[in-house]
């Protein structure tokens, strides 16, 4: 299911984020990655960043704070292309794989970690809702208002994709 929510709420940010001006949408608002830009292009980062450390497949950034495209529409497809990757991944997991341990480095830490791929999964959806919750409070303050995003909106669409 938070495979198919987190697509859903990063399409619906990305069509409200769409509509901002260039110089709206690369404005410093005060977020922790200052801009829409820069905290959309962080959440592709981690995304990548992850799914290399649960999948050992991929690009992983070496900056948290990297801007991985300069054009909203190149990140976009970006983003569109890693959202399917994501769904695809937690689609096909079972109860062995939920429960078996990955082994990682932090990007801001050379010491290792180890951990079972469950809480690692659980931290990963949390951490997307925290960041796009700011690009959230950026669009309201913006222009006024941002999309629905929460899950239970998601939970009660008829429509949505099997969990």
């Amino acid at each position: 299911m938070f495979g198919h929510y987190n697509a859903w709420a990063n399409g619906r940010l990305y069509a409200a984020a769409a509509r901002l001006s260039p110089e709206q949408y690369r404005a410093d608002r005060g977020a922790f990655f200052k801009s829409v830009h820069g905290t959309l292009n962080h959440l592709l980062v981690t995304d990548r960043i992850w799914m290399q450390r649960f999948t050992g497949v991929g690009d992983a950034p070496g900056r948290l704070d990297a801007i991985l495209f300069e054009t909203f529409d190149e990140l976009l497809a970006a983003r569109e292309v890693e959202d399917r990757r994501i769904v695809d991944f937690v689609d096909g997991l079972d109860d062995a794989r939920i429960a078996r341990t990955i082994k990682y480095r932090r990007v801001s830490s050379p010491e290792p970690f180890e951990q079972q791929l469950a809480p690692a999964l659980a931290h990963w959806f949390n951490h997307q809702t925290h960041h796009r919750g700011q690009v959230h409070a950026v669009l309201t303050g913006l222009v006024g208002e941002a999309p629905e995003l929460d899950l239970l909106f998601f939970q009660r669409l008829p429509a949505r994709p099997a969990a």
